[in-house]
C-alpha cells in the first residue's frame, strides 16, 4: 500500500473535490504553484528512493479544483518540457491529489532530475506545465569514497582543527557538489571562501546511530587550475567539553570531531573526478582556541593563518591527517531547512560603564550570536558576555540561566566570547560553532577601548522555516503576544524543538509537544519534525521508553520520563499528518508508537499510570500526577487506533481501541464525579485536560465547561495551570461554549497571564509565570506557548478536518468574541493561504473567509441568541459547506 497517497485524505483520491485559490485576481492565470519535493524547493543532496512531490494551485475562480493531474520525471530538462521523461511518466490520473510519491525507475545516485507537473482544473481543462527538479546524493553507504579523518588530538584538546588540500581542476567545469559528513561541526571553504550560509552544520543526532551529511552546490566556488578545501571542525555536541547536569561530556559518542567528504566535478565533456577526504590532506591548530555549542567561543586573532584555505598557501608545517572510523553505520542527507543568521538586529542602545566595560542592549530577546567590530591594541582580550537580565546597577545578570553549569575552573566562562585581538586595524569577530540566547551583552576589555553602538550586532539564528501564518487584530497586547510566542518558538528551533536557547539547549520532549500546534500553524516546519522524531526512534529503548530529552547523551532514562512529556512519539507525527495530509512520518512512527503505549500498558494499574513528570510550574495548584498522566496514556493510545486504520491493520485497530477505552473509563471511573461534573480537586487544569483530550463523555462537556469557567471566574479570571493546563485550558473552553472566558484569560494583562509578561517588557515567553521566581525563570521559553497556536483556532476558527487532512477541508469555527473589534488570522497550508477575517460593524458580524484552490471549508458560525447569518443577503444556518474561493457572511 501506498500510504502517502492516504495524506492529503482519508478518503484516498478524491476526484471532484470543489476548492478555491486565494491571493489571485480573476485576471491572473490559472497555473500550478509551490512545486516542493520531500517538502523543499528543488532540493539537492536526497536520498529518498520515492521523493514526495507536491504542489498547489493558482486558480481564483469559485470552486476552483484538480480534476486530473500528471507528472513525467527525467534528467533531461528539455525532454521533460517536451513531456518526455525516462524515469516515469505517471499517466493522466483522475485525482485530486497534490502529494504524490515517484513511482518511476531506481533513481541514481547523483543524478538531477527534472519533473513536469500537468494539471486539469475543475472544467477538465489543461493549465499551464510547471518544472521544477531534485538532485539525488549518495543514495547508499557503498557510494562514499572518502576516508574519515580527523587530526588525531584527544577529546581534551580544546583548539579547533582546520584541514586542507590542493587539487587541480584541468578541464571545463559543468558542475561540483561537495557531500559532507561530519560528527561535530564544521564550516567548508573554497579558495578563501566559505560555502554557503548555513550555521551549526550538521544538524545535532545520536551520533553513533545516525550521522548527518550535507550537499553543497560548489560550481561557483571552483576555478580552472589550482583549488583548494579547506575544513573547519568544531565540537558541537560531539565533543562535548563544557560540563553540566545533564553530563553531555559523558556521550557514549564523544570522541574529538572527524569528517568525511567527496567532492565531485562534473566537466563539460562528460567526464567526472572526485576529490575526498584521506590522509593525504593535512591539519593545523586554527585561531579558534576554544569552541563549545554550551557556553561559548575563543578566538585569538595572533594566531591566524591568512589564505590557509587557498592554493598558495604554504602548508610545509602542518601535519598529516589520521584515519578514523566512521562514527555510525547510517550515513543519512540532512534535507531540511537549514540553520541561518536569519535576522540582523542592530543595537538599540549602549551604556559605557567604563573605559574598558560596556552595555549594550539589543531591545529583544533572541538567539543566535553577535558580531563585534572595532580596532584595539595588539594583546588586548574582550570578554563578551551574553544574558537576559540586568542586576539593580546596570550590570549583566547571568544567575537565571548558568545554573546547570558545573566549571571545573574559571577557563571556560558561561555565555561568554572571549576574543583575543591582532592589533591589525578594524577587527571583527563572530562565533561559528555556538550560540546564545539573550538580549543584553557586556563587553569587558583588558585594556581601554572606544567602542559605540555599531560596534555591536546581533544575529537571530534559527532554523530558517518559511513563514504561514499571520495574524493581526484589534487589541494591541494580543498581536504582541502572538509575536513574542513566534520569537520563542524561533529562538527554540535549532534542527530540533529545545526548551530554551540559553541555560540548556536540550530537546525537551513535553516543551516540543505543547507547542506544535503553534509551530505548524505559523511555520513550514514538517522537515525539523521528521528529523527530530527520527531521533526519537534512534533514542528509544527496545522495551518502548523514551527519554526527557532527544537526542541526549544518556541523561533522561528516570522515572519522570513518562507520557506527558515523551508522547512527544505519537502526538508530533499525528499533528503533522493534519496539517500536511502526509502520513510518511506517523507510518515511519508507527512501530515506536505502539512499543512506547505498550510500555505504558505494561507498567500500568488498572489501566491508570503515575509514569509522569505533572503539570510542571503551575501558579498555585497541583493535579494529581496519575490523573494527567493517564490522560497522556489515553491520547497515545488513540492516536495508535487512528494510525492503524489509516495504515489497514485491523486486529491493532481493534485491540487498541479496546485499551483507550478502558483506560478513558478507568480515568473517569475514579477523578470524574458525574453529579457535580468535577474531575479531580477541581482545579483548572484537571477540568481542563478531560474537555481538551476527549476524557469527558460527551452529555456532560457542557457542565464540565461551565465548572471550569466558574472556576477561572473564582481564580479572578487568571491562571491556576502549569504546562499540562495552558497547553488545554484556552481550548477547552473556546471548543465548548465558553469563548468569552478563553479570550479574557488570553487578553489578560494582569498577573498571573502570559499578558503580564508582556506588560512588563517581554518580547518572548517565559519559564514561570512569576517573573521574579527564583527558579525556573529563563526568560526565552516555549512549554506555555500553546497560546500562538489558540490564536488561530479558537479567535480565527481555522482548524484541520480530521477526516480530510492537510486542510483538503477545513473546518471554519470562528468566535466573535467581545472585547475585540475585528481580528483575522491566514494559514498558508498544503492548498494554499486559508483566510478567517471577522470585523463588527454596528450591531452586526461581517466575517470574510478565503478557501484555497482544490479545497473546501465546512463553515461554523457562532449564533448568540436573537441572531441570524445571512450569506450575500440570504438566511443561512449555522453550519455551510463551501468549496473554494472568497465568501461573506453576516450575523446579526
Amino acid at each position: 500500500m501506498n500510504f502517502n497517497l492516504l495524506r492529503r485524505t482519508s478518503l484516498g483520491l478524491l476526484l471532484g473535490i470543489l476548492c478555491g485559490s486565494i491571493g489571485a485576481s480573476a485576471a491572473e492565470p490559472t497555473k500550478p504553484v509551490s512545486l516542493q519535493c520531500e517538502h523543499l524547493v528543488n532540493p539537492i543532496g536526497l536520498d529518498n528512493p520515492s521523493p514526495r512531490l507536491s504542489w498547489k494551485m493558482m486558480d481564483s475562480r469559485k470552486a476552483a479544483r484538480q480534476t486530473a493531474y500528471r507528472l513525467i520525471v527525467g534528467k533531461d530538462s528539455i525532454a521533460v518540457t517536451k513531456r518526455k521523461g525516462e524515469a516515469w511518466d505517471s499517466g493522466k490520473l483522475l485525482s485530486g491529489s497534490s502529494l504524490v510519491n515517484y513511482q518511476g525507475k531506481p533513481l541514481e545516485a547523483f543524478s538531477k532530475y527534472y519533473w513536469l507537473l500537468e494539471v486539469w482544473d475543475k472544467d477538465g481543462k489543461p493549465m499551464p506545465t510547471a518544472v521544477a527538479s531534485f538532485e539525488t546524493g549518495m543514495m547508499k553507504m557503498d557510494n562514499w569514497k572518502g576516508s574519515w579523518i580527523s587530526d588525531g588530538k584527544s577529546i581534551d584538546d580544546r583548539s579547533a582543527p582546520y584541514f586542507r588540500k590542493r587539487f587541480s581542476a584541468a578541464k571545463k567545469i559543468k558542475s561540483a557538489r561537495a557531500y559532507v559528513a561530519v560528527a561535530g561541526l564544521y564550516e567548508l571553504y573554497l579558495n578563501g571562501k566559505k560555502v554557503g550560509d548555513h550555521r551549526l552544520d550538521p544538524m545535532y543526532t545520536r551520533f553513533d546511530r545516525r550521522t548527518l551529511y550535507v550537499t553543497y552546490d560548489v560550481t561557483g566556488y571552483l576555478q580552472n587550475g589550482q583549488n583548494a578545501v579547506g575544513i573547519l571542525l568544531g565540537n558541537g555536541w560531539y565533543n562535548h567539553q563544557s560540563i553540566a547536569v545533564w553530563n553531555f561530556d559523558r556521550a557514549p559518542w564523544r570522541a574529538r570531531p572527524t569528517f568525511c567528504m567527496d567532492l565531485r566535478i562534473s566537466y563539460t565533456d562528460g567526464s567526472t573526478e572526485l576529490v575526498r577526504s584521506g590522509t593525504d590532506w593535512k591539519t593545523s591548530a586554527s585561531p579558534l582556541t576554544l569552541n563549545s555549542i554550551y557556553t561559548g567561543e575563543h578566538y585569538d586573532a595572533r594566531l591566524a593563518q591568512k589564505g590557509w584555505d587557498t592554493p598558495g598557501f604554504d602548508d610545509g608545517n602542518w601535519q598529516s591527517s589520521v584515519s578514523r572510523t566512521a562514527p555510525s553505520n547510517n550515513i543519512v542527507s540532512q534535507l531540511m531547512h537549514p540553520i541561518r543568521n536569519v535576522q540582523t538586529l542592530a543595537v538599540k542602545s549602549v551604556k559605557k560603564i567604563n573605559d574598558t566595560t560596556y552595555l549594550f542592549d539589543l531591545g529583544q530577546n533572541i538567539a543566535g550570536v553577535t558580531r563585534i567590530r572595532l580596532k584595539g591594541e595588539r594583546g588586548t582580550v574582550l570578554r563578551i558576555k551574553h544574558g537576559e537580565r540586568l542586576y539593580d546597577n546596570g550590570r549583566l545578570d547571568l544567575s537565571n540561566i548558568d545554573v546547570y553549569y558545573r566549571p571545573k575552573d574559571k577557563s571556560d566562562p558561561f555565555g561568554t566570547d572571549i576574543f583575543t585581538l591582532n592589533g591589525e586595524g578594524v577587527e571583527e569577530f563572530m562565533p561559528k560553532f555556538n550560540y546564545k540566547g539573550f538580549q543584553y551583552v557586556e563587553v569587558s576589555s583588558s585594556k581601554p577601548v572606544e567602542l559605540n553602538k555599531e560596534s555591536i550586532t546581533g544575529y537571530f539564528m534559527h532554523s530558517d522555516v518559511p513563514a504561514v501564518g499571520k495574524l493581526n487584530s484589534s487589541n494591541e497586547l494580543i498581536n504582541r503576544l502572538w509575536w513574542a510566542t513566534n520569537n520563542s518558538y524561533l529562538s527554540n528551533l535549532y534542527g530540533y524543538p529545545t526548551d530554551c536557547p540559553q541555560r540548556e539547549k536540550n530537546g525537551w520532549t513535553g516543551d516540543g509537544h505543547f507547542a506544535i500546534e503553534t509551530g505548524l500553524y505559523n511555520y513550514d516546519g514538517i522537515t525539523v519534525y521528521e528529523k527530530w522524531l527520527a531521533d526519537h526512534r534512534d533514542e528509544q529503548r527496545p522495551n518502548g521508553v523514551l527519554p526527557d530529552i532527544i537526542p541526549t547523551g544518556g541523561w533522561g532514562y528516570g522515572t519522570a520520563n513518562g507520557t506527558d512529556w515523551t508522547s512527544t512519539i505519537a502526538i508530533i507525527p499525528w499533528e503533522i499528518y493534519q496539517f500536511y495530509g502526509d502520513s510518511k512520518l506517523l507510518f515511519d512512527s508507527y512501530g515506536s508508537i505502539k512499543k512506547y503505549v505498550d510500555y505504558v500498558n505494561s507498567i500500568s494499574k488498572g489501566y491508570l499510570t503515575t509514569f509522569g513528570r505533572g503539570d510542571w510550574v503551575p501558579v498555585k495548584s497541583q493535579s494529581s500526577l496519575e490523573y494527567t498522566s493517564s490522560v497522556y496514556f489515553y491520547v497515545d493510545a488513540v492516536i495508535l487506533t487512528k494510525a492503524a486504520k489509516l495504515f489497514g491493520k485491523p486486529e491493532d485497530e481493534a485491540y487498541y481501541r479496546d485499551l483507550a477505552e478502558k483506560i478513558k473509563k478507568a480515568i473517569n471511573d475514579k477523578y470524574l464525579n458525574r453529579e457535580t461534573g468535577i474531575y479531580g480537586s477541581g482545579v483548572q487544569t484537571e477540568l481542563s485536560v478531560a474537555l481538551q483530550w476527549g476524557i469527558a463523555p460527551e452529555e456532560l462537556k457542557a457542565k464540565i465547561a461551565d465548572n471550569l469557567a466558574k472556576r477561572v471566574a473564582a481564580d479572578g479570571m487568571h491562571l491556576d495551570v502549569g504546562v499540562l493546563g495552558a497547553k488545554a485550558i484556552l481550548n477547552a473552553l473556546s471548543d465548548n461554549g465558553q469563548a468569552e472566558t478563553a479570550y479574557r484569560l488570553a487578553a489578560q494583562d494582569t498577573y498571573p497571564s502570559w499578558g503580564w509578561w508582556i506588560v512588563n517588557g517581554a518580547t518572548t515567553l517565559y519559564e514561570n509565570w512569576n517573573i521574579k521566581a527564583e527558579r525556573d525563570i529563563s526568560l526565552n521559553h516555549m512549554m506555555f506557548g500553546e497560546i500562538g497556536g489558540w490564536f488561530f483556532k479558537g479567535l480565527g476558527g481555522i482548524k484541520p478536518d480530521e477526516q480530510q487532512p492537510g486542510f483538503k477541508n477545513v473546518i471554519l469555527k470562528p468566535n466573535f468574541v467581545s472585547g475585540l473589534n475585528h481580528f483575522e488570522a491566514s494559514h498558508d497550508g498544503p492548498y494554499g493561504v486559508i483566510s478567517s477575517a471577522w470585523k463588527r460593524s454596528g450591531n452586526t458580524v461581517i466575517y470574510e473567509v478565503v478557501v484555497p484552490a482544490n479545497s473546501t471549508a465546512t463553515v461554523i458560525l457562532p449564533l448568540p441568541e436573537g441572531k441570524k447569518a445571512y450569506q450575500y443577503g440570504k438566511s443561512i444556518g449555522i453550519k455551510t459547506e463551501i468549496k473554494a474561493g472568497k465568501y461573506q457572511f453576516e450575523i446579526k
